[in-house]
């Protein structure tokens, strides 16, 4: 079975890190590809591994990711 799952990936210092909203799941690599590439091995693992309980408790279903603009300053 396949199941789309949101990655947000930001620069930290010389690397990336990746993070899988709907399950608070993160992983990093050097560049963004790798980045991407070790959060679908971290989430592929995870979902080895856990109970359907786990996952349960874990998964938020819905999950937005926007942009805003605010006044700074």
């Amino acid at each position: 079975m396949q199941k789309q799952f949101t990655a947000i990936i930001e620069r930290e210092g010389d690397g990336y890190v990746s993070l899988c909203a709907e399950l608070d799941i993160a992983s990093q690599g050097d560049t963004i590809e790798e980045a991407r590439e070790n959060l679908r091995e971290a989430l592929e693992l995870f979902f080895e591994t856990a109970s359907p309980e786990e996952i349960r408790q874990r998964l938020h279903e819905e999950v937005y990711v926007t942009r805003m603009e605010i006044a700074v300053g």
